[in-house]
């Protein structure tokens, strides 16, 4: 463990402190839309200031493959990740990103944009993400030739029309005021035939609305899976890695509150996963030609 790592722990940024305050009360917030960007900017803004390791630059709550599904071979470095990357993988192997531009809307610390370009091989990868921390630390870890980071809303995309063939967008839509505004804008990037890949968590009634919302936004529903029970049990598979982490990077008095927006084995997100009161759903769209 790095000596800073060390002093960190018993001395916590006071910073963090309105971090874990706004996380006891964010699943009040975001049931009103107009708080959701409220809540959540400052979340990962702290995040990606305080706990820049690199190692957990993936922070969803992963995807264990169902039977049929192939086994993933992942470079050994990537292993540590191996559930958050599958939930990138199996989705977007869904379509063809070879040689495709695509668009990540929010892309937060920037792992799975580079886990996309490195297993594959899009032409370009361009991750956007409203918290500025998390850009300038994705641009510092992952930027390279085809990959970039930028700063900007879901709801108002900083691109030309018709810009990318493909847009991602992994467990952050539940976060948006205006989801259909965010659809909206996510046609009118996609060229012609391009794909919108998208994977997300919500209570079951708003499962449903956001279904409804998907299915009129104007593009074509390709693909409707609920991954629910795949998403649980990444959640315990992972447990061991993402409880060393949090032991390791987190200090002592505020491990309670973290584990649960961590989403660990006994949160309430896993428990709510495990009885139905959550759904985890993945979806492809396509837009028309």
């Amino acid at each position: 463990m790095k000596a800073g790592c060390c002093i960190f722990r018993n001395n916590p940024h006071p910073g963090l402190i309105p971090l874990f305050m706004i996380t006891r009360l964010f699943l009040k917030l975001t049931d009103y839309p107009a708080f959701r960007r409220l809540v959540w900017k400052p979340v990962y803004e702290l995040l990606a200031k305080y706990f820049r390791s690199k190692e957990w630059s993936l922070m969803n709550y992963g995807y264990a493959p169902s039977p049929g599904e192939p086994l993933l071979t992942l470079h050994p470095q990537d292993k540590v990740n191996r559930y958050p990357i599958q939930l990138y993988y199996y989705l977007a192997v869904k379509v063809r990103l070879g040689g495709c531009d695509v668009l990540e809307v929010g892309s937060g610390r920037g792992g799975g944009a580079a886990c996309l370009k490195t297993y594959l091989d899009p032409k370009s990868i361009t991750g956007l993400d409203i918290a500025g921390n998390a850009v300038e630390l994705a641009n510092e870890y992952f930027g390279s030739a085809g990959i970039s980071f930028v700063r900007g809303s879901a709801e108002q995309l900083p691109f030309a029309d018709e810009s990318f063939d493909v847009v991602i967008n992994i467990e952050s839509s539940h976060t948006y005021g205006s989801v259909p505004q965010f659809l909206s804008e996510v046609k009118r990037v996609l060229r012609p035939g391009g794909y919108l890949l998208c994977a997300d968590i919500r209570t079951k009634s708003d499962m449903v609305l956001f279904t409804q919302q998907l299915k009129t936004c104007g593009l074509r529903m390709e693909l409707q899976e609920d991954i629910s029970d795949n998403v649980r049990r990444a959640i315990e598979l992972e447990e061991p890695i993402k409880q060393q982490r949090i032991t390791e990077h987190i200090p002592k008095s505020l491990q309670p509150i973290f584990k649960q927006f961590a989403g660990v084995k006994g949160s309430k997100a896993h428990l709510q996963l495990a009885s139905g009161e959550l759904r985890y759903f993945r979806f492809v769209l396509q837009k028309p030609l």
